[in-house]
C-alpha cells in the first residue's frame, strides 16, 4: 500500500514539522512495516522558465538552441525535444541539479554550443513513463502558459508530495484505503479524522423501476447499484491523477479515475459500467464450466465452476473482484454508467485473481471489506461524478444486502491487559488508547465495554484488544523485566531430546528439512496406502506437497551434498509425515536416518558404511527406548521398488511393523546409500516396563567363531535363532562378521562367519564347557541342512 501524505492530509492534520521518515518510523513502531519512504519526485534545482527564442542547431538537424528566461537570468540551452519552440513554458534543471539515476547537470559544450541547464521531461524528473501521456513520453513537459516564471515548477504541478510504500499484514485489509491510514496516523498522534464529503443531487425516477439485480450465489454478500446520466469524459482535475500517480495507478479519463480514486480513498473497489451496452439488469452467479468472458484487457478467459461472474442475465460481463469485460467498458462515447459496489467472497475472489490476474481491487476483496465502507463509496463516487464529470445521478438505488452490519462489543478488564503485556499501563492511558482508536468506551470500574467498528474487522476477541493497547501505547514504553516464574525441565519431547541426543552420541548429524516435496516423491519409499495431501496454492512446484515419507527429503539433502562432493553424509532427522485417507487427515511423528560414505565411529577411526551399520543404529536405538528383545528384523511382504531387495529389512516391535531400514537400489542411487525410517508414534506407544540393570561380569569372556555354509533361502536371522536354541543363557552375543559367495563355494549356498561371545557372572567358563555348547550348536545346525565351512 503506497500512502500519498497529500492524499491523507485530507483526513488528518499532521504536523507540518514531521518528515516522511519520522512518520514511516511511527508507523512501523504500531506494527506496519514500511519498505520506502520518499518524495514523488527526488529532483533539486528545478524551475519554470519560459522559452523566448528557439533556433535549429547549425551542426544537427534535431537539437535547438534555446534561450530560456528563469526569471533571475536568461540561459543558453541546447535541446533536442521535438517538441520546444519559442513561448513554451518548461521546467528548467539548472547547473548544479540533481535528477534520478544520480545525474548531475553542468555547464557543457554541445557540438559547439554552450549549454547551461536542461529542458526536461516528466520522466527525466522521476515520474514513470507508464503513467505519461504519449506526448509528455516523447518530449519535454509543457507547462500552462499561466505558469509563473521563476518558481518551483514541482510545487506548481502538485507534485510536491511524499510517498511511504508499506508491508502490510494480511490481517489489516483496514489499512487498504487512506481513510484507514488516517485512522492509524491518528491513533499514533492524537488526532481526529474528518468525515468523508458526500453530497449530491439525485433527479428523475426511482432507478429500481428499470433496473434490477439479482444474485444467485452466497459468494455475493452485498450489491449495490446507482446510475449516473449524461457523464462528460475528459481528462482528471490535476489532484486526481497526481494522487493515483503517487499510489502507482495510471490515470486514464476523469470517469475512470474517480473509481480509482475511491478505492483508494476508501478501501472498497468499484465497477463501472457503459449502461446503455449493459441493459436493464444484472444477475451474480457462479460461471458455468469452461464458460468464456473477454476481459477488459482484450483477453478471452476460460472460466470454471468455482469462479464468481457478473452477467447482464444471459451473458457474462466481468469477473467480480477481478476484472470487467469487454462489453460494458467504459468509452470515450459513453453517457450513461452504472455504479457497482458489492462485497464478493474473499477466497472465491483469491482464486479467481491468481489464474488471471493480481490487482488493486483483487487484493482488497481478499483481505475482506466494510459494508458501511461499500455504500459510503457509492455516495463517494456519485459526489465525484457530479462534480468532476457533470454526471446527473438518478434517483433511488438498487441493492441486495445480507451483511450483518453490527458494531462488535467486546467487554474487556484492565487487569487482563496488564497481565497478558506484562505491564502497568494506567486505566487512564488504556482508555486513551481506545480513544485514540475511535472506539467508543464505557468505563465499567474494572472493565471497560469498548465498541468496535465495523471498518476493523480484524478485532472479534479479547486479546486482539490487548494487542491495539500494546502497539499504540508503544512496545518501547513497556518496561521489560524478566518473568519470575520456577523453572523445571518439560516433558512434552522428553522422549525425542533423548533420541537426539542418543543418535548425536552415535555419530549422526542432525538436520532440519522440508516438509514440502514434489509430488512425483510423495509415494517412493512406501507401499503404505493413503492420499497426497497437495497445497492449494504452492510458492513452487517442486514443493507441492506435504511429505508423507522423511526418506525423499534426506535423499535429496545427501544429492545436494554429494553434487558438492562431500560423500560421507551420516544424518538423522526427527519430523512429520502427513497423509489423507477418505475424509481423514492427520500426521505422523518419525525418525529418519541415512548413512553413506564413511562412518566415523571414533576419534581417528571409520569405516564404510554397510547395512549391519544402519542396522546396527536402529538396534542401539530400539534397546535404549527398552525394546530388547521385543523387535525383529523381518523381509517385507512387499517391498517398496526404492529399496534393494537383498538389504532391505521392515522392523518389527511385537510381531507389528513400525518402519524400515535398508538400500537404496542401485537403479535409483550408484553409491551405497543406506536409510532407516521408524513410525515414533507407533513405537512409543507400545509401552515398556522399567529398565532392568545387571551387573557387569568381573569374569573373561570367551570368543568363538563359527563359519557356515547356508542355503541362500535361509535368512541369517534364521541360522542365528538356532544358534541361541541351543547355546542357551551362556551365550551372551553373536555378531556376523563376513559374508562370502563365489569361488570354492556352492552356487546355492552363501558362507556366513559368526562372532559367538560366551561368558558366566559367577564364574570362568572351561574349555569343556564351551565345546560341549558349540557341539550342541553344530549339531543343531546339522539337522537344518547348515554344515561348517571346511
Amino acid at each position: 500500500m503506497k500512502l500519498s501524505l497529500n492524499f491523507v492530509k485530507d483526513y488528518i492534520d499532521l504536523d507540518e514539522k514531521l518528515s516522511v521518515e519520522e512518520i514511516a518510523e511511527a508507523m512501523t513502531k504500531s506494527g506496519n512495516e514500511y519498505d520506502t519512504a520518499e518524495k514523488l519526485v527526488n529532483a533539486t534545482n528545478l524551475v519554470i522558465g519560459e522559452v523566448k527564442e528557439c533556433e535549429m542547431h547549425p551542426d544537427s538537424d534535431h537539437l535547438h538552441l534555446c534561450k530560456v528566461d528563469i526569471g533571475s537570468e536568461v540561459l543558453n540551452i541546447v535541446c533536442g525535444a521535438p517538441n520546444v519552440r519559442k513561448g513554451l513554458k518548461v521546467i528548467v534543471a539548472k547547473v548544479g541539479a540533481e535528477l534520478p539515476g544520480d545525474f548531475k547537470i553542468k555547464t557543457g559544450m554541445i557540438r559547439g554550443q554552450e549549454s547551461n541547464g536542461m529542458l526536461c521531461a516528466l520522466y527525466e524528473i522521476g515520474i514513470d513513463k507508464k503513467f505519461l501521456s504519449e506526448e509528455d513520453k516523447n518530449g519535454i513537459h509543457e507547462l500552462p502558459q499561466e505558469a509563473p516564471v521563476g518558481e518551483d515548477p514541482i510545487k506548481y504541478m502538485g507534485l510536491n508530495d511524499e510517498v511511504i510504500d508499506f508491508e502490510l499484514t494480511a490481517n489489516r485489509g483496514d489499512l487498504l484505503s487512506i481513510l484507514g491510514m488516517a485512522y492509524e496516523l491518528g491513533a499514533i498522534y492524537n488526532k481526529d479524522v474528518k468525515p468523508v464529503k458526500t453530497s449530491y443531487e439525485e433527479k428523475g425516477e426511482d432507478l429500481n423501476k428499470e433496473f434490477s439485480v439479482g444474485i444467485e450465489t452466497e459468494n455475493c454478500k452485498l450489491f449495490l447499484a446507482k446510475k449516473a446520466k449524461n457523464v462528460s469524459l475528459k481528462e482528471s482535475p490535476d489532484f486526481i491523477k497526481n494522487r493515483l500517480i503517487a499510489s502507482g495507478i495510471r490515470p486514464i479519463n476523469n470517469v475512470v479515475d474517480i473509481s480509482n480514486y475511491v478505492m483508494l480513498e476508501l478501501g472498497q473497489p468499484l465497477h463501472f459500467y457503459d449502461a446503455d451496452n449493459l441493459g436493464n439488469k444484472i444477475v451474480v452467479r457462479m460461471a458455468n464450466k469452461n464458460e468464456k468472458l473477454t476481459t477488459l484487457d482484450n483477453t478471452e478467459r476460460i472460466l470454471s465452476e468455482e469462479d464468481i461472474v457478473i452477467t447482464d442475465g444471459n451473458k457474462s460481463i466481468g469477473l467480480a473482484g477481478v476484472m470487467g469485460g469487454l462489453d460494458t467498458e467504459v468509452e470515450e462515447t459513453t453517457k450513461n454508467v452504472i455504479i457497482e459496489s458489492a462485497i464478493f467472497d474473499s477466497v472465491k475472489v483469491r482464486k479467481t485473481s491468481n489464474k488471471i490476474l493480481r490487482s488493486e481491487a483483487s487484493n482488497r476483496f481478499e483481505k475482506g471489506l466494510d459494508p458501511a465502507r461499500t455504500y459510503m463509496a457509492m455516495e463517494r463516487a456519485c459526489t465525484l461524478l457530479e462534480k468532476y464529470a457533470d454526471a446527473q445521478i438518478q434517483t433511488g438505488i438498487v441493492k441486495y444486502d445480507t451483511t450483518k452490519n453490527q458494531e462488535k462489543e467486546i467487554e474487556i478488564e484492565y487487569k487482563f491487559i496488564n497481565d497478558v503485556l506484562g505491564t502497568n499501563i494506567s486505566k487512564e492511558d488504556i482508555l486513551q488508547v481506545f480513544k485514540n482508536l475511535s472506539f467508543e468506551i464505557q468505563d465499567k470500574g474494572i472493565s471497560a465495554l469498548v465498541t468496535v467498528p465495523t471498518r476493523r474487522i480484524d478485532i472479534s476477541i479479547k486479546e486482539d484488544l490487548v494487542e491495539e493497547v500494546g502497539r499504540i501505547y508503544g512496545v518501547d514504553n513497556i518496561q521489560g523485566k524478566l518473568p519470575v516464574v520456577p523453572m523445571k525441565m518439560g516433558s512434552l519431547d522428553k522422549t525425542t531430546r533423548k533420541i537426539r541426543a542418543k543418535l548425536s552420541n552415535l555419530g549422526l548429524n542432525e538436520t532440519l528439512s522440508y516438509i514440502l516435496i514434489n509430488d512425483k516423491d510423495i509415494h517412493k519409499f512406501t507401499v503404505d496406502d493413503f492420499e497426497e495431501v497437495k497445497l492449494l496454492d504452492p510458492i513452487t512446484e517442486e514443493r507441492n506437497t506435504l511429505r508423507y515419507s522423511m526418506i525423499p527429503s534426506l535423499y535429496k539433502i545427501y544429492e545436494y551434498n554429494k553434487s558438492r562432493e562431500n560423500k560421507d553424509v551420516c544424518l538423522f532427522e526427527i519430523g512429520k509425515g502427513f497423509w489423507k485417507k477418505g475424509e481423514e487427515y492427520g500426521e505422523n511423528q518419525k525418525i529418519c536416518v541415512l548413512m553413506t560414505g564413511k562412518y566415523y565411529e571414533g576419534i581417528g577411526h571409520s569405516k564404510n558404511v554397510d547395512f549391519y551399520d544402519i542396522k546396527g543404529i536402529a538396534e542401539e536405538l530400539l534397546d535404549y527406548l527398552g525394546y530388547e528383545n521385543r523387535y525383529s528384523f523381518v523381509i517385507p511382504k512387499q517391498m517398496p521398488v526404492e529399496f534393494h531387495p537383498g538389504q532391505t529389512a521392515e522392523i518389527s516391535v511385537n510381531n507389528d511393523i513400525v518402519g524400515i531400514v535398508g538400500k537404496i537400489h542401485p537403479s535409483i542411487e550408484n553409491e551405497p546409500v543406506y536409510v532407516m525410517e521408524i513410525n515414533l508414534d507407533k513405537l512409543l506407544a507400545k509401552r515398556v516396563g522399567k529398565m532392568k540393570f545387571k551387573e557387569i561380569s568381573k569374569f573373561p569372556v570367551v570368543r568363538k567363531d563359527l563359519a557356515l555354509l547356508v542355503n541362500k533361502d535361509m535368512t541369517s536371522k534364521e541360522v542365528e535363532m538356532l544358534i541361541k536354541r541351543k547355546a542357551g543363557k551362556l551365550l551372551l552375543d553373536i555378531n556376523v562378521f563376513d559374508v562370502y559367495e563365489g569361488k570354492n563355494i556352492d552356487e546355492t549356498k552363501r558362507s556366513i562367519a559368526y562372532s559367538l561371545t560366551f561368558g558366566a557372572n559367577d564364574r570362568t567358563l572351561s574349555d569343556d564347557e564351551i565345546n560341549e555348547i558349540m557341539n550342541r550348536v553344530i549339531e543343531e545346525l546339522a539337522k537344518g541342512g547348515i554344515e561348517l565351512r571346511k
